[in-house]
């Protein structure tokens, strides 16, 4: 049957008399009969139906075939090769999907981009607060001095605006720490004037009440016992009176002695004194063979760990086993107080260095504590530029102070 005109590959058949003429298109216009089962195959195509897709198999492969027949039932039939629009389908469905990928992916870059140069506003607002959450505002003079910069704090943007409000909140802030700076260097100031001149007229007292009770006079003893109660409770106040100068003095910022101090000598001298005020104790001291020398004020290094065992003492029962331990390597000295009583109250543990915090009351009362000892231990190991932390628990509470190897804090 004639195929001129359609390209190579081209199937065509003409089906009269129940007789088929089938035949394909080669690439050189030639053409060659179908076999039998291929043309079996276009047989089966159904004439004046919408064009199907039917499978020749390994040598022709697919074809997209139409039938179509005339009035003298006569059918004819043709069909093109569908492999290489499958072909170019696939390959402009990967093109497509390549460059919507790509696409894609540009989109992406460019919109992190735009977004992170929209969000370098926020981030530089963000960091001026991460700034200031990083300054030390619990305590002391305070110069708040860190604000958004004026080109992030433009009130015509949401983020100028969040800018604008951070301002006037640290300015607020920045008042309330001078105001609050203002009233505890009064207070400080108050106290360490009032302790001043307290220390005199107790010394006075104390003095003039014992003078009295031993001056030899025959004085009634409800007399005798009241010039006592005198002279003990004068002792407890002009305590408390120096603990109150003493850490005045350091929240002023006084400057303490620099100067060698032999660790290990003071520490024994601290322990036997425990011995002998509470020899209902057990008490026991670990030191290095090697010195043990660190830089800072003698007598108030002495009096942290007299404060140390002392609260050992008082707050564990007789029996209580305390043990005074140091060690030291290239740029700590540590020593650690321990003592196998019931522990520290839950109650006070996390105010344990605040002034005035007891956990048993009458107790401290009874034994002449001021709430004040720990608060003590607390600021002077700071002002010698180290740390004090206590662990605690039912039958072992430990307090660990660590002091640098070199000289006092800045």
């Amino acid at each position: 049957m004639p195929l001129a005109g359609l390209p190579p590959g081209t199937v065509g058949a003409f089906v009269r008399d129940n007789h088929i003429y089938a035949s394909v298109l080669g690439d050189e216009l030639d053409t060659s009969t179908l076999t039998i089962g291929e043309a079996t195959t276009l047989l089966s195509v159904e004439a004046d139906a919408d064009p199907v897709t039917v499978d020749f198999g390994e040598r022709l492969g697919d074809y997209r075939i139409v039938a179509v027949s005339n009035s003298r039932g006569e059918v004819l039939i043709i069909g093109m090769p569908s492999n290489e629009v499958t072909s170019t389908v696939l390959q402009l469905a990967f093109v497509i999907a390549l460059v919507a990928a790509l696409g894609l992916i540009a989109a992406f870059f460019a919109g992190t981009a735009i977004v992170r140069l929209a969000l370098r506003p926020l981030e530089r607002v963000a960091a001026t607060a991460s700034r200031v959450a990083e300054l030390p505002l619990e305590r002391g003079e305070v110069a708040l001095s860190v604000r958004v910069p004026a080109e992030d704090a433009d009130p015509s943007t949401e983020v100028g605006r969040v800018g604008a409000a951070i301002n006037r909140m640290l300015g607020h802030i920045a008042s309330a720490l001078t105001a609050r700076e203002a009233t505890e260097k009064k207070v400080r100031t108050f106290v360490a004037d009032a302790s001043h001149e307290l220390r005199t007229p107790l010394a006075s007292i104390r003095g003039y009440s014992e003078l009295t009770r031993r001056g030899g006079h025959t004085l009634p003893d409800d007399v005798v016992h009241a010039l006592a109660r005198i002279e003990s409770e004068s002792v407890r106040m002009t305590s408390l009176v120096e603990d109150l100068l003493l850490l005045a003095r350091l929240d002023d910022g006084r400057s303490l002695e620099e100067l060698p101090v032999d660790l290990a000598r003071l520490l024994t001298d601290v322990v036997s004194d425990a011995r002998a005020t509470g020899h209902d104790h057990e008490w026991t001291l670990n030191l290095p063979t090697e010195p043990l020398v660190v830089r800072g004020d003698a007598a108030r290094i002495h009096q942290v760990f007299a404060n140390l065992t002392t609260n050992a003492r008082v707050h564990t029962p007789a029996g209580s086993r305390v043990t005074v331990t140091a060690r030291h390597d290239a740029e700590t000295v540590e020593v650690t107080v321990a003592d196998n009583g019931p522990g520290v109250d839950p109650a006070v543990f996390e105010h344990v260095f605040e002034r005035f915090a007891r956990g048993d009351t009458s107790r401290s009362r009874a034994a002449g504590s001021t709430g004040l000892g720990l608060a003590i231990v607390d600021a002077v190991v700071v002002a010698h530029g180290g740390s004090v932390s206590v662990e605690s628990a039912p039958g072992s509470t430990v307090f660990t102070v660590r002091l640098p190897a070199g000289g006092l804090a800045d």
